[in-house]
């Protein structure tokens, strides 16, 4: 089966942006120091999710990224395909070529299994997703993370600068 990593990381962030948008836009550098994904790779998925109507962005001094629906009306399988992924576990894409141009002998094998996955993940929404327990103890520690991180970058700056003054 394959979920590339685009489609993996714009639900990450679909996901991140969720649990983080009741304090208003999320910005990507954000999304990217919480979950470890280059900042430039989720630019380039926010603009296709924002592109299809997932997101809205909001630019400006405290500008980000907010969801452009309620949560429980967007599927996962919504947000794969909305970077142009899928989930296929076809070796030919679909095309029916996977044995030295004919279709092999497994094919449909694999085609009703890559439906019944997306049919799996457009039963998914992003709400069902924010209110599990596990994924709020992942984001709770993300959280944690990032604060005690950023207050060691201002401890560091504060520290550079009574140098510089004294």
């Amino acid at each position: 089966m394959r979920l590339t990593t685009k489609g993996r990381y714009a639900v990450t962030a679909m996901l991140d942006i969720a649990l983080h948008s009741g304090s208003g836009p999320v910005s990507v550098q954000d999304i990217a120091l919480r979950q470890g994904i280059s900042s430039a790779y989720l630019e380039q998925i926010a603009g296709r999710l924002k592109r299809i109507g997932l997101l809205s962005s909001h630019r400006g001094p405290g500008g980000g990224y907010c969801l452009g629906r309620d949560a429980a009306q967007i599927s996962i399988s919504a947000i794969i395909a909305a970077v142009g992924e899928g989930v296929d576990a076809t070796r030919c894409a679909g095309r029916e070529d996977c044995q030295e141009g004919h279709m092999c002998l497994t094919h449909d094998l694999w085609v009703d299994l890559s439906a019944q996955i997306d049919g799996f993940l457009q039963h998914i929404s992003l709400a069902s997703l924010v209110n599990r327990e596990d994924v709020l103890r992942v984001n709770q520690r993300q959280d944690q993370e990032q604060d005690q991180d950023h207050g060691d970058s201002v401890d560091a700056d504060i520290r550079i600068a009574a140098t510089l003054l004294s």
